[in-house]
């Protein structure tokens, strides 16, 4: 039960757009380093995580395709690292 809900939300995370979500991942941040015990904060904590979440695997799942490509004909240069996550303390 628990694992068919948690591939819902995937789902539904998957297609949500990247960009859009950067564009909250401000807010967000802002949101999570103003601590409190509520169950706000809690969703902001999770959402955050979520957009980090779409990030990483979007960033691993590009950076996979341009390896596969290398060796073809006609293929490009990998895209530059560029992570916009950071660590908060």
């Amino acid at each position: 039960m628990i694992e068919k809900t948690l591939g819902h939300i995937a789902e539904k995370i998957l297609a949500l757009d990247e960009a859009s979500l950067s564009s909250l991942w401000e807010k967000y941040k802002t949101r999570m380093e103003q601590f409190d015990t509520t169950k706000e904060w809690e969703k902001a904590a999770i959402i955050f995580f979520i957009i980090n979440s779409v990030k990483v695997k979007n960033n691993i799942f590009n950076k996979q395709v341009v390896s596969k490509q290398e060796g073809k004909p006609g293929s490009r240069k990998p895209f530059p690292d560029v992570s916009h996550l950071r660590r908060i303390k």
